[in-house]
């Protein structure tokens, strides 16, 4: 698991069956200081995040495919929380 901050929405009209009817966000994995960490990734949100927010993002294949109900999903990404505050390491 990774922190991140929500940098925006996606949408895609063609999109494989098992994306469908989840919130696409794009996240900006986040170093323990704050500061971007490599290049933004695409998640489902599964909290209700919105744009500025800081998350918890995974990248477990199993529980994704837990998660939308398909084995063989092309996600990589999800949300699994929504971050209130953090403290320092």
């Amino acid at each position: 698991m990774l922190t991140g901050q929500v940098v925006g929405n996606a949408s895609a009209t063609a999109k494989h069956p098992s994306m469908e009817g989840w919130k696409l966000l794009v996240v900006q994995p986040l170093q323990p200081d704050g500061r971007p960490d490599g290049d933004p990734v695409l998640a489902i949100d599964t909290c209700g995040a919105g744009t500025r927010e800081k998350v918890i993002i995974s990248s477990d294949g199993q529980g994704t495919r837990e998660i939308v109900g398909h084995k063989n999903t092309p996600i990589r990404w999800s949300v699994m929380g929504i971050i209130d505050e953090s403290h320092g390491t």
